[in-house]
């Protein structure tokens, strides 16, 4: 691309060598960017381990203060590729970039923020764009698809089990009741036993003492593997009816939103051209 001459140009340079991977520039400042975020994840794994932080701590928050920065200016820069910069501040990856840098920020007024930083690690979603992954970003739209079709059958089932958690949960608490040692002291803790063991998870901290509880309780636990297998068909079952079609990973200089069809020249978001 040649060198851009105006304040348009400078924006519209700045959003393809931030936003795109599909030029040398811009599959370079994404690798920088990802590595970056790599690294300064892993100093806060490392500043976790009291031995190492007694020792580089200078090293340790020098670190973190210079990829701080960087993802500051990042941040800013994005915001002014865009030509709705509230809008990209008020998507997914807006938010994930700003809360990349605001625990930096806030642990100058509240100790151990610090440690949320850890957030970094969802701007690796940008490893797709970047590797130029589209056959996996079109898989995700086809799995977001499907999700969105489910929404309401997951629902519908999602209330069949909690009421099944609330009766079950009521009845081990009036057959256990009794028995204190079983730690059925009480509905909540009852219905607490029963999502635990009706998600085949067994913590084993609360247990039936009586042959009416138990053999509820082996009841449950049957249909705990039963209720797993219902949103995994579910989801299953819109997968195979889900429109499949190829896209693109270029992002649009407007609303930033990415995911468009090969022949699009317009996003299919916001109507700006592509």
């Amino acid at each position: 691309m040649p060198p851009p001459t105006g304040h348009d140009s400078w924006r519209t340079y700045l959003h393809e060598v931030i936003f795109e991977a599909d030029t040398p520039a811009g599959k370079t400042f994404d690798v920088i960017l990802l590595i970056s975020i790599l690294l300064s994840v892993f100093a806060v794994l490392l500043e976790s381990v009291n031995e190492i932080r007694i020792e580089h701590y200078f090293l340790l928050r020098s670190a973190e203060w210079v990829f701080t920065g960087l993802f500051t200016v990042e941040y800013l820069l994005r915001l002014f590729c865009v030509r709705r910069p509230l809008k990209y501040a008020f998507s997914f990856f807006g938010i994930v970039d700003l809360l990349a840098i605001l625990p930096t920020y806030l642990s100058l007024f509240f100790v151990g923020t610090q440690a949320l930083i850890v957030i970094r690690a969802l701007r690796l979603l940008r490893v797709f764009r970047v590797f130029k992954l589209v056959r996996y970003v079109g898989e995700a739209s086809v799995l977001m698809e499907a999700m969105r079709a489910s929404r309401a059958k997951i629902t519908v089932f999602l209330v069949a089990v909690l009421s099944i958690i609330l009766i079950v949960g009521s009845s081990m608490y009036l057959i256990e009741g009794g028995q204190p040692e079983s730690g059925f002291t009480s509905i909540p803790a009852s219905i607490y036993w029963t999502i635990v063991t009706m998600t085949t998870v067994g913590f084993g901290d609360i247990t039936p003492q009586t042959l009416a509880g138990k053999t509820l309780a082996s009841a449950v636990m049957i249909l705990g593997y039963g209720i797993i297998a219902v949103p995994t068909g579910i989801v299953t079952a819109e997968l195979s009816t889900a429109r499949r079609k190829t896209i693109t990973t270029q992002s649009c200089p407007v609303c930033a939103r990415e995911g468009h069809d090969v022949d699009a020249t317009h996003c299919k978001f916001c109507g700006a051209k592509l």
